[in-house]
């Protein structure tokens, strides 16, 4: 800061499901505010509300829950990546257990309820130290399913829901991800997908990933593709998916056990 220079006020958005809760933060922060200039510029009751907003303004800081109904904390710190301007993290929750986590994701401070003015001062004035998040940084805490996959399109962060996704397909360095009405890229590792939602999809080719429900038949294939014997068909959309001869046995097996 040059001298005599006023300090910035640090932006601050409050992501908390309970609405008592965003209020005693809201009372904290202007108990600090002499010592620390700051503003709530804005509150959110879950991750998807709180990155509709980080899309539209500015924001320094997130003091955010974990556990949230529809998208929690440690999956909305994961999405920040993705986010052009990323605001620092800082957790604020009644449970310890995230605490691994959570560092994981480079958050700037783990908080835990009930917050003590001083203790939010000292995180808060963490926030201008901080270092950016990184890929190597994330990928330790993807441990649990997330329910959106993101991407970026023309400037702006997408959320895909991981239950509307018809199959994913690897493409030259990026992944597809077929919904019923559209296509998205996707930056991540196909592999690191399978293993993140193994549970919901099956390997049909070295590049194909198919959600289980969205299968309804197989046929003889007629593609060009030597390493193919069988084309998956799929509900909801026209697109035939290989399924190559490595893969067959396990499709098969699949296959007897849920297809009519």
């Amino acid at each position: 800061m040059i001298p005599g220079e006023a300090p910035s006020v640090l932006s601050v958005m409050i992501v908390d499901d309970e609405a008592p809760a965003r209020a005693r933060l809201r009372d904290l922060l202007k108990d600090i505010a002499p010592q620390l200039a700051n503003e709530v510029v804005c509150e959110a009751a879950d991750g998807l509300a709180a990155l509709a907003l980080i899309e539209k303004r500015r924001i320094d800081v997130l003091l955010v829950d974990i556990r949230m109904p529809g998208m929690g904390g440690i999956e909305l710190a994961r999405h920040l990546f993705h986010c052009e301007r990323r605001p620092a993290v800082i957790f604020v929750t009644a449970f310890d257990a995230y605490a691994v986590r959570a560092f994981e994701l480079n958050a700037v401070d783990y908080l835990l309820k009930p917050v003590r003015a001083q203790r939010l001062l000292a995180a808060l004035r963490k926030v201008r130290e901080r270092a950016p998040l990184s890929p190597a940084q994330i990928e330790p805490a993807q441990q649990a399913a997330r329910s959106h996959l993101s991407c970026v399109e023309r400037g702006r962060l997408l959320l895909i829901p991981v239950a509307e996704i018809i199959y994913l397909k690897a493409e030259l360095k990026y992944v597809t991800a077929r919904t019923r009405s559209r296509e998205y890229l996707l930056d991540e590792s196909l592999t690191q997908l399978e293993h993140e939602f193994g549970e919901q999809f099956i390997r049909l080719h070295r590049s194909v990933l198919a959600t289980r429900e969205a299968i309804v038949g197989f046929e003889k294939c007629g593609s060009d593709d030597a390493d193919a014997q069988w084309q998956a068909m799929l509900r909801d959309v026209p697109d035939r998916l290989p399924v190559s001869r490595r893969q067959w046995p396990l499709v098969r097996t699949f296959a007897r056990q849920v297809l009519p």
